[in-house]
């Protein structure tokens, strides 16, 4: 068992960067409370090491070492820091619309600390070719702090998408790519910042847009579409692995041609192929039975987002929602003299709660829907998303009704409920 332990430290020293190395940094031990792990909540202790979750075994038997300082957890449940790929804005700000996009990045970042969201990815809807190019290169990605959650990149939500599907997006600024992915270039300019893209599957030249994003390392979305079942399959094919706020601004169910819904279960797609769906589970723009049935066919596809606008947080009011203007009214926000759904006011522990409550799934796929499965979907669960050895120590501490009341980042409490003390015991 030693001989084991050994030879595994030895190889976990060579691959650790120099911060997290044995000896370097303080131990924190974070006791009485339930952890996430591998789907299941557990009861152990949490071991953090420069920000960084640490192996207890190598501790106790190679490092032989205790913990500088006991954090008692209080008997709560420990998850994943959660990750909200689409979120436009919120608390009076929106990345749409505002051209200091630092102080908009800066004063939501903070925000959502509140509501156990450790990383985010902003989203422009659909916009002008100058205003990507003016936005674009401030959207930087940076780990998350004390200020805020850390940004992983932006969501660009259009133009590419269908004047018959467009939602709250200005149909004016909607853009085909007739030259292909060179008209992609134009309209957004530097790609650097850009983590995910989303884009309707039946337009002109998608296939090639969609090969060349990917090739980027960009995340490829399917959405705000008229496409058919096949129309999707064959993106998917061509690297797409996601779809935008299932349900909504696309072609309903059909029991003829299921369009985007059916790629939740279409025997077409290459099998290492995971697909993701984003679901607003607010309570407005997707019925509890349509949670229901995403979840039971593809639990493991499920990505809880908010699509948040800068209302979030807000009281009812009219406000700029990117070229257009918003009404809110209560939990509603709409598209001014329409009834066309603008966006979700809801955050991201609300979509959390409603989706454990409404789908009967527990709170372990709840939790994992707004933390797992997102940094599954951006390829870095290796460090994000989960509470295994070696990631990062991003994670929020909630009680049994799935109330945030602290959020850690790099093992720093950013955040605290006004009823729970980080109270160290030693």
């Amino acid at each position: 068992m030693i001989q084991t332990l050994l030879l595994y430290y030895k190889a976990h020293i060579a691959l650790m960067a120099p911060s997290s190395r044995t000896g370097a940094g303080y131990l924190y031990q974070y006791t009485n409370c339930r952890i996430l792990r591998n789907g299941k909540i557990i009861r152990e202790d949490l071991w953090v090491r420069s920000g960084v979750i640490m192996n207890p075994e190598i501790l106790f038997y190679v490092e032989k070492v205790s913990a500088d300082q006991k954090i008692d957890c209080k008997n709560l449940i420990i998850a994943p820091g959660f990750i909200d790929v689409q979120i436009n804005g919120g608390f009076g700000f929106d990345f749409s619309t505002d051209t200091n996009i630092e102080k908009s990045l800066q004063k939501v970042a903070f925000g959502i600390l509140a509501h156990g969201v450790t990383s985010f990815c902003p989203t422009i809807i659909t916009s002008t070719p100058n205003f990507y190019h003016k936005i674009l290169p401030g959207i930087k990605k940076c780990s998350g702090s004390e200020m805020g959650a850390g940004v992983l990149g932006a969501h660009l939500e259009g133009p590419f998408i269908s004047p018959d599907r467009n939602g709250a997006h200005p149909k004016q600024c909607i853009k085909s790519y007739d030259n292909g992915f060179v008209d992609v270039l134009d309209m957004y300019g530097d790609l650097s910042n850009v983590a995910l893209v989303t884009l309707a599957p039946e337009k002109q030249n998608s296939l090639q847009v969609v090969e060349e994003l990917c090739k980027r390392g960009i995340v490829v979305s399917l959405g705000h579409s008229s496409a058919n079942l096949l129309e999707g399959e064959e993106a998917v094919r061509s690297g797409a692995k996601f779809i935008t706020h299932l349900f909504n601004a696309m072609l309903p169910f059909h029991h003829r041609d299921p369009h985007l819904v059916g790629l939740l279960t279409s025997e077409k797609l290459p099998r290492n192929r995971q697909v993701f769906y984003g679901i607003i589970a607010d309570g407005i723009h997707t019925h509890p039975a349509a949670l229901r049935i995403a979840h039971r066919v593809h639990p493991k596809g499920t990505v809880l987002v908010t699509d948040a606008i800068q209302a979030m947080g807000l009281p009812d009011g009219t406000y700029p929602f990117g070229e257009q203007t918003i009404v809110v009214e209560g939990k509603y926000s709409y598209i001014k003299d329409t009834k066309t759904l603008a966006g979700s006011m809801a955050t991201l522990d609300t979509c959390v709660r409603l989706f454990a409550k409404q789908t009967g799934c527990g709170p372990e796929l709840a939790l994992e829907a707004a933390s797992l499965h997102p940094a599954q979907l951006l390829g870095i669960e290796d460090r994000k998303g989960t509470l295994n050895f070696d990631s990062d120590a991003d994670f929020v501490l909630l009680d049994d009704d799935l109330n945030v009341k602290a959020t850690y980042i790099a093992g720093k409490c950013v955040y605290q409920y006004k009823d729970y003390v980080h109270s160290p015991t030693n």
